[in-house]
């Protein structure tokens, strides 16, 4: 469901993909408080299409206007996975999909209004990586702790990934931006996977499509990234492995059925220590429908 990521300086380019029609054009992140600078270093981030913005690092950045509707952020958080450096970027990661579809939300859709307070872990805190880490679809709605050159740190979800100019680079939303900001140039940071904020348990978003004999879902606000999800039928005698697709949805193309399952999820883990995996029963499905569960990983 993933439209095809292009960008092209001074360019507006629209690239069809499976089931998606992705746009990108060119914006300057700088901020109503500071120019833009001559060229800027490029951050994009992918709205399931392209996005790309200008980080404006031959000036001063300034501070961007918007104020975080949520509480404070966390700002610490184990270690999970490695290291990844690099540069931060203002957007555009938000939920209103001011430029560009977040990549880990429906096509053609937002993130639901019911998600957004545990998604954006109470402020819109988001984030974009690149394309070498999105984990075939396994990054979205995973939480990264982000570390910058002059010491402030955050935690944010992902909810997008696509081109960034180097690897280890992200683009953040104006709330991340606002509380990590401190005049620099450039913008160093390193990020790593880590453990959500308190959100609440597992929600089951199911697509509208799904049906008994094809289902679908994306698990939202796990506090662990999710490494592999599972299902047990009525009329199988053990788990099948979903599928993950590059919009973080997991599929079983022999479908549910119509009778009660149960889910298998695995977590990625500390260094040195065992993964997660914890188990939850549902009694059916119905397409379009966001479930609460009662199991979240610890």
């Amino acid at each position: 469901m993933l439209g095809a990521r292009l960008s092209f300086v001074g360019t507006l380019v629209c690239a069809l993909g499976l089931g998606n029609l992705g746009c990108s054009s060119d914006s300057n992140d700088a901020g109503s408080g500071g120019s833009a600078g001559s060229a800027g270093s490029a951050g994009k981030t992918n709205g399931g299409g392209a996005g790309k913005t200008n980080s404006g690092s031959g000036g001063s950045a300034g501070k961007t206007g918007t104020t975080n509707p949520g509480g404070p952020p966390t700002t610490t958080g184990a270690s999970l996975g490695d290291a990844h450096q690099g540069l931060y970027h203002l957007g555009p990661v938000d939920f209103a999909e001011t430029q560009w579809h977040n990549a880990c939300a429906p096509g053609g859709m937002k993130y639901r209004a019911e998600l957004q307070d545990s998604v954006g872990l109470g402020g819109e805190y988001l984030a974009g990586v690149a394309n070498a880490f999105n984990m075939g679809g396994g990054v979205c709605d995973a939480c990264i702790l982000i570390e910058t050159g002059k010491g402030k740190s955050i935690v944010a979800r992902v909810v997008t990934y696509g081109v960034e100019q180097a690897d280890g680079d992200i683009d953040v939303s104006p709330s991340v931006f606002n509380a990590i900001y401190q005049n620099e140039e450039p913008r160093n940071q390193t990020w790593h996977f880590t453990h959500c904020p308190d959100e609440g348990n597992l929600q089951y978003e199911f697509q509208t499509a799904a049906n008994p004999y094809w289902t679908s879902l994306w698990v939202r606000n796990p506090s662990l990234p999710l490494l592999k999800a599972e299902v047990k039928t009525a009329t199988a005698k053990d788990f099948v492995e979903l599928t993950r697709a590059g919009d973080g949805t997991l599929t079983d193309p022999s479908g549910f059925g119509t009778g009660a399952f149960t889910f298998r999820f695995t977590a990625m883990a500390e260094a040195g220590m065992p993964s997660q995996v914890i188990t939850d029963d549902q009694p059916s499905f119905k397409a379009g429908a966001l479930v609460k569960s009662m199991v979240q990983f610890q």
